[in-house]
Formats: C-alpha cells, sequence, structure tokens
C-alpha cells in the first residue's frame, strides 16, 4: 500500500462542502480540517505509484473549490507501539 499525505488549499467559504467531496473520492482514507497554512490534509492510499496521479491530479484537483495541492509520499509508517518500541530503554515496566 502507498500513502500520499495531500496538503489541501481551498476557498475559505467551501471547506466543509471540499472536504466531504474529496472524503467521497476512491483512494482518499481520510480528510482532516487543520489549523495552520493549510484548509485540509488529505490521506490518499493506493496500490500502484500510477494510481496516486489518477487520485490526486485528476480528482482531487478537479473538485470544486480545490485552489491548491502539495503532496508528500510516505515512504514509512510508524506505529505508538513501534515508537515506544524505539525508545524503551529496557527498564521494566512500572505496572
Amino acid at each position: 500500500m502507498i500513502t500520499a499525505i495531500v496538503l489541501i488549499d481551498c476557498a475559505t467559504d467551501s471547506i466543509p462542502e471540499v472536504a466531504e467531496n474529496i472524503a467521497n473520492l476512491d483512494g482518499v482514507s481520510e480528510v482532516y480540517s487543520v489549523a495552520g497554512n493549510t484548509d485540509l490534509i488529505a490521506m490518499v492510499r493506493v496500490r500502484q505509484f500510477e494510481d496516486i496521479a489518477e487520485v490526486i491530479a485528476n480528482k482531487i484537483s478537479k473538485v470544486p473549490g480545490v485552489v491548491d495541492t502539495d503532496t508528500h509520499i510516505a515512504f514509512r509508517a510508524y506505529s505508538q507501539h513501534d515508537l515506544e518500541a524505539a525508545f524503551a530503554i529496557g527498564l521494566p515496566d512500572a505496572d
């Protein structure tokens, strides 16, 4: 599975509608409304690299209200469990 994190800038008056439209697209697993320099963050999960272009360039970018996108491809995922193991120093649990 290939994961892309897509930062989306959209027309200010249409953020909720844009988010809902993007969330309904095949290949988009989640859409978050966020604070900061971007309006929305979409998580795109596809099986092949070619599918990234299909979802982002041909679907997300064409949703009415989307002004700009910035895509980041994930190389590796770290879960909370992985992080706990990485930072453990061998001490027994306090339980």
